[in-house]
């Protein structure tokens, strides 16, 4: 039987993961669908800031992040560290779903007076749900393996801010810390392989959906 001490680990990084995931889901969804249908400079600019929590070493995403004292060392400083580093696999794995729908499949729905948001109801949305999808268990993976900007941010603090990477950082500190070591590796690798798989299958949907327009 997992001791209740791994069980919490898990059930927090879980949590976490997914509150970062929730956090970041409809921002991503906006930057993307913009960065594929606006291709100014100011897009352009904001598409490579983007890029800058995956460029950057952790630690120093981490430091940027301690500037925010409410963050200090608690849950919600690991959510956003987790929100922070995995938002770039988001937001571009949803704007590359973007990117292969047709703009000009627009005129329809505004040739019957839709506007905005009908468009994207009935036209981006449906096809592109796959994608979505997909970006956010890639960004769950990602989050779920978050270690060096949560741990400057957040610490690493038994029963509240410990997540699994960094309670497998401590079972490897301390003596006999397999004892706990062996079921975190366990739970870490079936969550992210998981995770992968399940990313995989998302986008070969999208490309079939996309496929058949």
């Amino acid at each position: 039987m997992v001791d209740n001490n791994v069980s919490s680990v898990i059930l927090r990084s879980l949590w976490v993961a997914l509150m970062a995931v929730g956090v970041g889901l409809i921002p991503g969804v906006f930057l993307a669908f913009r960065m594929s249908r606006k291709h100014n400079l100011f897009w352009v600019a904001i598409e490579y800031l983007l890029y800058i929590p995956l460029v950057f070493p952790p630690v120093v995403i981490g430091w940027w992040l301690l500037q925010i004292k409410s963050l200090h060392f608690n849950i919600w400083g690991a959510v956003v560290a987790a929100c922070v580093v995995s938002f770039p696999l988001l937001t571009q794995t949803i704007r590359v779903a973007f990117d292969q729908i047709d703009p000009s499949l627009e005129d329809a729905i505004r040739v019957d007076g839709g506007g905005k948001w009908p468009v994207f109801r009935y036209l981006y949305f449906p096809l592109v749900l796959p994608g979505i999808l997909a970006g956010a268990v890639l960004a769950f993976a990602r989050a779920l393996g978050e270690f060096g900007a949560t741990i400057v941010v957040a610490g690493n603090i038994p029963g509240e801010t410990e997540t699994l990477p960094l309670a497998i950082y401590t079972s490897l500190q301390r003596p006999n810390g397999e004892v706990f070591l062996y079921p975190l590796l366990i739970a870490c690798s079936l969550l992210s392989i998981t995770a992968v798989l399940i990313h995989a299958i998302l986008r070969q949907l999208t490309r079939k959906r996309l496929g058949q327009m």
